[in-house]
């Protein structure tokens, strides 16, 4: 698999990221080893986890998996979703519990998970900063933030001497493109790194759920992916875009993953699966040749969201 600069760390990672959330949940700790293998097998060299996924038990069988191997793969892995919030207590708290679980002695990127208002930011930048100097943490990364906090937060470290956010992690996929906005452009402007999640956008891409009394997967298990794609345009845009894939001999899966990947402002997309079987294709979007043309007809299936401005004459 061909290799990509991790914004401006320097640093080459692999052209797709596994994310391990069906780890100890959907995956039981056989299939997580076989799907660790497989995208071992494929060149992918970086595996996105956290500390709540499936109450820890994630970290745990990635640790396992990684242990024979562990300098030749990168661990992403975040904190801030738990109850305990981003208080300095909490943050350290959790790092040490991650790197235990992981059977690690340091954490490759460290993301903020959510932002949480209700810390003081220069609280929290500063516990980052301790980690990195105490070598627990290599780099910085955000996830599930507006471009403004981002923006704000760069601006403390910069101002204050801190270790740098040098990553981000939008959701983004063809039927939430909210990112095109400010996230990708801010990320663009200061060389940080974009690794996207949902790039299938919880499984609604691949067509699956279309079909009368299907599994719907996430979208029944977990009630926030449900919301997050109940627009009711959503299933007319996907039943458009499962159709122009079949018209085209394309797999739903692998152009909905390179269709991200095109972005140019994205670093590489991380994918996931419960097995196996549902990996394959998603793998195959590391090798999709997309043109120009087959990138703009596919943004012509979904809406775009409005400038930043709002000012609609002004867009090309």
């Amino acid at each position: 698999m061909r290799q990509v600069t991790l914004g401006a760390t320097g640093a080459r990672i692999s052209a797709l990221v596994y994310g391990t959330m069906s780890f100890g949940g959907d995956a039981d700790e056989a299939e997580s080893a076989r799907l660790y293998a497989a995208c071992r097998d494929a060149g992918i060299d970086m595996f996105d986890c956290a500390n709540i996924y499936n109450g820890g038990r994630a970290e745990e069988i990635l640790g396992r998996l990684v242990a024979h191997e562990r300098d030749a793969v990168l661990i992403a892995s975040k904190v801030g979703m738990q109850p305990s919030g981003l208080s300095r207590r909490a943050i350290m708290q959790e790092a040490e519990a991650s790197l235990r679980r992981l059977g690690t002695d340091r954490i490759d990127l460290y993301y903020l998970h959510a932002f949480r208002p209700e810390t003081r930011i220069g609280e929290v930048l500063r516990a980052l900063d301790d980690l990195v100097r105490q070598g627990r943490v290599v780099w910085l990364g955000v996830s599930n933030w507006a471009a403004w906090q981002i923006a704000l937060a760069l601006g403390r470290q910069a101002a204050e001497g801190l270790a740098r956010f040098d990553v981000i992690q939008p959701m983004y996929n063809l039927v939430k493109r909210q990112a095109e906005v400010e996230i990708l452009p801010l990320a663009a402007d200061q060389g940080l790194a974009v690794l996207p999640y949902n790039p299938l956008g919880g499984g609604v891409l691949s067509g699956k759920y279309l079909e009368p009394g299907a599994d719907r997967g996430r979208l029944d298990a977990m009630e926030i992916y449900a919301r997050r794609y109940s627009a009711p345009w959503v299933p007319e845009a996907v039943r458009a875009f499962v159709t122009f894939c079949r018209e085209n001999g394309h797999h739903p899966v692998t152009l909905a993953n390179a269709w991200v990947m095109a972005h140019p402002a994205v670093t590489a997309p991380i994918i996931g699966a419960r097995n196996v079987e549902q990996l394959r294709p998603a793998l195959a979007a590391a090798d999709f040749a997309m043109t120009p043309d087959l990138y703009r007809a596919l943004c012509d299936l979904t809406p775009a969201p409005p400038p930043a401005t709002d000012r609609l004459e002004e867009r090309g």
